[in-house]
């Protein structure tokens, strides 16, 4: 079996789910009117939907989660350094844009760990205490070997722990994942 944790250490980047709306530089006083709307509790998506002229404008401006390095210096400048849902202005050699960062995280890091290292690691009660280890193999699997402490969750059955994950698990461990060979 391999066993997957996350990186730990300092160095890790933070990823931002960004929506944004996009119009030329000539229009300069539309953008003011459109960030006027959204002071007055208009909602971004739906005027990116109507004024964007970005292909993102299909889902209401959403690019996703996005990382240093994706952007054009400019844009990524202005998200980077934006509070959480608040609108700001920015230009770009596509235009003016006026983004909004929904939300942020940590870039999701996984590196292997060897079978004999996490074993030293098991020894330690306060390891156990500190970490989340969840078994991702089939029942079957399961059935023929398995380690105390692991919370089964076949991946075949996604369908039905996915949706749950969030509450399930603590985001701010440090989570080991044992998959099958």
């Amino acid at each position: 079996s391999a066993l997957s944790s996350p990186a730990s250490g300092s160095g890790v980047e933070r990823e931002l789910l960004v929506q944004h709306l996009l119009v030329k530089e000539g229009d300069a006083n539309l953008l003011v009117d459109i960030q006027r709307r959204i002071t007055r509790g208009e909602d971004l998506g739906d005027l990116a939907v109507e004024y964007s002229i970005c292909p993102s404008k299909q889902e209401g401006g959403l690019l996703g989660w996005v990382k240093k390095g994706q952007m054009v210096p400019e844009f990524e400048e202005a998200a980077f350094t934006a509070p959480l849902n608040k609108v700001v202005r920015c230009k770009t050699q596509f235009g003016w844009h006026l983004l909004q960062v929904l939300s942020e995280r940590e870039e999701c890091v996984l590196r292997e760990i060897q079978p004999k290292d996490f074993h030293v690691k098991f020894q330690d009660p306060t390891f156990l205490e500190e970490v989340q280890l969840i078994d991702v193999r089939e029942p079957d699997e399961v059935a023929k070997a398995s380690l105390p402490s692991f919370e089964v969750f076949p991946l075949r059955q996604f369908g039905t722990w996915g949706p749950e994950i969030t509450t399930k698990l603590d985001p701010q461990k440090d989570t080991y994942v044992m998959v099958g060979t």
